[in-house]
């Protein structure tokens, strides 16, 4: 629906595809490629639009649109179209979508709400901005996409690197809210991290030698390994420290360290790739007291000067608790929140809650564990914060 060069329209058109679909295929029976037929449906039904709207004064970019649409519905031209280099559907509208015209913030909103399907209360809070101003932001997209007449077409692999960041940054969010999911019943969604692994994968196929695609690979490889030991069997969280290590895929650790040995002979470390190292810290430990703390902390150091952020700050906070103890994670937690920005982002309470928890301020933890209970809407996370507070 690259051709509609109208985020909306494609949006509707491709709901009134599916709505079509529900109705027909329930009587009529699945047809033998559900995808060609959603998409031969959106078609059909963005042509209908511009023929009505050529009843009234259209412009002449609106005639150009319909007649490059026409032009599709022919077989011939589908078949063209179906030689693309990136073969996936979802990578192919993820490179698409991270236009380099719109701003980085906006594109990779954008993607991860048209592409990856993650709404926008999950994206505001990845972004840290309340969801009023998410909305605001993706319609904003929207609009200079449709007034400043950007093609969704996938560029060709020499424009590939001016995309290459945010696409790498799409697919690492859309890990993130598997790994740790902002809302529902259970604490993560195993099918969000195995999609991201999985166009991490197509992704490294492209461009097998570029480091931070095997950086972020062998890091979601390494984080999602220890799976099954996150949850116990009643589907509550258990933390790091209480994780049965024989439950983590080794064959995952594995692949996720050979990974990240060749990202690491290509040159200078990027951010995936010190993220990466900092999981292989985890792995290679025979359990939380073995941990090498003072190597995490340095290598938070290393990715807060690189890439600065109050998460990444608030991460080597709780990492120097467990080399120097909790009053050393307090006074480096000390002012992160200054601006207020961490507000709505339940780890920054849940961390800072624990390490008043260790500290032995129970009455402040307390405060903390509410704050953190207040606002978060996964119902597992809830269970474990009012646990921790009933146990204070």
């Amino acid at each position: 629906m690259g051709s509609l060069r109208d985020l909306q329209l494609a949006e509707d058109v491709l709901q009134d595809a599916c709505l079509a679909a529900l109705h027909r295929w329930p009587r009529d029976g699945m047809p033998l490629q559900p995808r060609a037929w959603l998409l031969r449906a959106a078609r059909n039904k963005a042509i209908d639009h511009f023929r009505r709207a050529a009843n009234y004064k259209v412009k002449q970019s609106e005639l150009a649109i319909l007649a490059e649409l026409e032009r599709q519905a022919e077989p011939e031209a589908m078949n063209e179209a179906s030689q693309d280099i990136i073969e996936d559907d979802r990578l192919r509208l993820i490179f698409t979508c991270c236009h380099p015209a719109l701003a980085e913030g906006a594109r990779l909103a954008l993607t991860l709400r048209t592409v990856a399907g993650l709404t926008t209360t999950e994206i505001a809070r990845a972004f840290l901005v309340p969801e009023a101003t998410m909305a605001q932001r993706l319609v904003r997209a929207k609009r200079k996409i449709k007034a400043a007449n950007i093609p969704y077409r996938v560029p060709p692999p020499e424009l590939w690197p001016e995309r290459l960041n945010s696409v790498l940054a799409v697919i690492y969010l859309v890990f993130n809210e598997g790994y740790a999911a902002t809302s529902g019943a259970e604490p993560l969604r195993a099918a969000l991290c195995e999609e991201a692994i999985r166009l991490g994968q197509i992704l490294l196929d492209l461009v097998e030698e570029e480091a931070e695609v095997l950086g972020l690979l062998a890091l979601m490889l390494l984080h999602d390994s220890r799976r099954l030991a996150r949850t116990d069997g009643a589907g509550d969280i258990v933390i790091l420290a209480r994780q049965d290590r024989s439950l983590w895929n080794r064959d995952r650790i594995g692949r996720g360290k050979g990974l990240l040995r060749r990202a690491m002979a290509l040159g200078p470390a990027g951010p995936y790739q010190i993220q990466a190292a900092i999981s292989a810290v985890h792995a290679r430990a025979a359990d939380h007291d073995a941990t090498d703390w003072r190597e995490i902390t340095v290598l938070y150091d290393r990715l807060h000067k690189m890439h600065p952020s109050p998460v990444i700050a608030l991460n080597g906070a709780v990492a120097l608790s467990f080399a120097d103890g909790a009053e050393a994670g307090l006074a480096a937690m000390r002012g992160l929140n200054g601006d207020g920005a961490l507000d709505g982002y339940q780890p920054y309470h849940a961390a800072h809650a624990d390490l008043l928890r260790r500290a032995g301020r129970l009455d402040d933890a307390a405060t903390a564990y509410r704050q953190a209970l207040k606002i978060t809407d996964n119902a597992a996370e809830q269970r474990f914060l009012q646990a921790r507070l009933e146990n204070l």
